[in-house]
């Protein structure tokens, strides 16, 4: 029985089999020290040498491919090669760039582009939209994992010679016969639209981040961050504030991941980034965060038919792996001391396994393609859930959400998994009754600092530096003066001008206080008896010294400002009732993209997997499972 050959005559998914063969092909001629540019591959004409034709013969029966389609592969590999080597010099003589475009899937294909590296990105994205026919509006520009900021120069942002530009349309409409004026508008309303979006979003994120855990429960949205029990975990104001930010635009992201929405999620993601690599490394290893967004984003690039311009696409998966070895244990030892089984997680090693085979194929490696690929399959055999089995369990008044993760966990057994999920929820409401005692209690101490005449700002700092002890948070704030300064009204009068009572200044007096400390301190407090008898008490029957300045004409504001280093000042204050129903709305629309299960990221129904699965099994030509 003689060989088969491989034949490329189709479109579509085979376009990952040409990815494979050319990746193997160049594999080929880099084991030969083959430079196709050269001669005598390449004549003084540019044009293909004779020599080509033993190259077609050799690699064609070496890889087992049509000779029509290894010449037509073999050519394309030297056409660029030239393309690039003459890019280069030409970028050495003149400065003019060559910028590789890769534009939206609909147009799935590389383009060079031309141009000076000192244009903004407004400029490259004019010239991109001209050049291909796109609706400026619409297109979002992504080099170098960041989104193109239109106001920069490309120089300015990093933009080099040979980048890799991937450019984004976001759809508008379907009706192709609506006029161009109509179109541009619709575009440019859409691109306002999730343009506003965005810095809603980012408003909402800061708002939640550096909102205290001493607000009232009940009537003010808080993020916490939360261990895998679901209980709070302790972190630094300023660690915990780009974490809140990177996991909100996260989830942004992912809200988004699940409507398909592959376009408009990526920047969130991007933003996601960004923000965990400001995190500390100590606090990354603590969270599986990290790692499943960098899955996230690899599984973006790759449904955008994009992974070409993830240059570090196979660096971003290690990462998530050994983040994922380390939260989780070598051998899962950590997730089944904490959960009991690590049955859930498993959904999130398919996917890694199912990209890892994917870039091995694009990267012409078959035999660790098959093995990953292999590996995913196996997984996907032992996570396919039984439409029967949820269908019994939602009977119970569980959710199909608990239903699969439950089943997951517990092997396909219906009556485990019934009582995980009773148990879990009792856990979790448990819990939550425990978090919101102890606000309950952090705002009690707040209200009892408040009654002692300190300010609730100068109460909430205190409390935090304190851990949350009353008795030392009242000498802390005695111990920084800064802090008896803050003032929870809007009282613009100066403490110079404020004018002071004789009949307090007596009583101050009658506690054995000088007259001048009395008449300073009222000054300083605003008429506060209760303030200034202590603060002179802990003081010695005089101010310190930073109180003195602030008497003698120094506005509270100006002195007050030290305050902030200790606590970042909390966002969410508002100068309007207008700007406060805007910052209502924010949070609420970041609210709304946060799922109420804290194991939504492990909740994949697998369809996408299954099917991407099939497709990749099919090219490496391996016994399917």
């Amino acid at each position: 029985m003689g060989r088969g050959l491989i034949c490329l005559e189709m479109a579509g998914p085979l376009m990952a089999q040409k990815k494979y063969l050319i990746a193997k092909l160049t594999s080929c001629l880099r084991e030969d020290k083959i430079q196709l540019w050269k001669p005598p591959y390449t004549n003084e004409k540019k044009e293909a040498g004779e020599e080509m034709k033993e190259l077609v013969e050799k690699y064609s029966s070496k890889l087992n491919i049509n000779k029509n389609d290894t010449e037509n592969m073999l050519e394309e590999i030297r056409c660029k090669a030239i393309e690039r080597g003459t890019g280069n010099e030409n970028f050495k003589v003149t400065g003019i760039a060559r910028l590789d475009i890769y534009l939206p899937r609909r147009k799935s294909r590389k383009i060079p582009l031309e141009t000076s590296l000192f244009i903004t990105g407004k400029e490259l994205r004019s010239q991109i939209a001209q050049e291909y026919a796109l609706q400026e509006n619409a297109v979002k520009i992504i080099i170098n994992k960041k989104q193109l900021d239109l106001g920069k120069t490309l120089e300015d942002q990093g933009v080099t010679h040979n980048a890799k530009v991937m450019v984004l349309q976001l759809e508008q409409s379907d009706e192709e016969t609506k006029r161009k004026v109509q179109e541009e508008e619709l575009q440019c309303k859409k691109e306002k639209e999730i343009n506003d979006k965005m810095q809603r979003t980012k408003k909402g994120l800061e708002i939640l981040a550096e909102r205290e855990e001493y607000l009232d429960p009940d009537s003010v949205p808080y993020l916490d961050i939360a261990n895998q029990t679901g209980r709070s975990i302790q972190i630094p104001p300023q660690a915990k504030k780009a974490l809140v930010l990177a996991m909100g635009y996260h989830e942004k992201g992912r809200a988004l991941m699940k409507k398909k929405e592959y376009e408009v999620a990526l920047p969130y993601l991007l933003d996601a980034d960004k923000h965990f690599c400001e995190c500390s490394t100590e606090l990354l290893n603590t969270v599986d965060n990290y790692a499943v967004l960098q899955l996230d984003i690899v599984w973006c690039y790759f449904r955008l038919e994009q992974l070409d311009c993830l240059d570090d696409a196979e660096k971003k998966l290690s990462t998530a792996q050994r983040c994922f070895q380390r939260c989780y244990g070598e051998n899962h030892e950590r997730l089944i001391d904490i959960k009991g089984s690590y049955g859930r997680e498993k959904v999130l090693f398919l996917r890694l396994y199912l990209l890892q085979g994917i870039g091995h194929y694009h990267s012409g490696r078959e035999k660790e393609a098959a093995e990953y690929i292999q590996k995913a399959s196996s997984l996907y055999g032992e996570l396919s859930i039984d439409p029967d089995k949820v269908d019994r369990l939602s009977l119970l008044g569980f959710s199909e959400q608990e239903a699969r993760l439950a089943l997951r966990a517990c092997h396909g057994n219906v009556e485990h998994a019934a009582n995980l999920i009773t148990n879990r929820r009792e856990e979790k409401a448990q819990i939550r009754r425990e978090e919101r005692a102890k606000r309950r209690r952090r705002l009690e101490d707040i209200n009892t600092l408040k009654s002692m005449g300190y300010s609730q700002r100068a109460a909430q700092i205190a409390l935090q530096k304190t851990r949350g002890n009353l008795d030392q948070a009242f000498k802390f704030i005695l111990d920084n003066p800064e802090l008896l300064l803050e003032d929870d009204d809007d009282d613009s009068v100066a403490m110079d001008q404020f004018q002071v009572s004789q009949e307090s200044i007596e009583q101050l007096t009658y506690m054995g206080f000088s007259r001048e400390s009395a008449e300073q301190a009222l000054k300083v407090f605003k008429g506060n008896i209760h303030l200034a008898s202590q603060t002179l008490a802990h003081y010695g029957g005089v101010l310190p010294p930073s109180l003195l300045l602030s008497s003698e004409g120094s506005s509270p504001s100006e002195e007050s400002t030290s305050s902030k280093d200790l606590l970042t000042e909390s966002a969410g204050s508002s100068s309007s009732p207008t700007d406060e129903d805007m910052e209502t709305d924010a949070v609420n629309e970041i609210l709304e993209d946060i799922p109420e299960h804290e194991e939504d990221y492990l909740d994949l129904t697998l369809e996408e997997e299954e099917q991407i699965i099939h497709e990749y099994l099919s090219y490496i030509q391996v016994p399917q499972h």
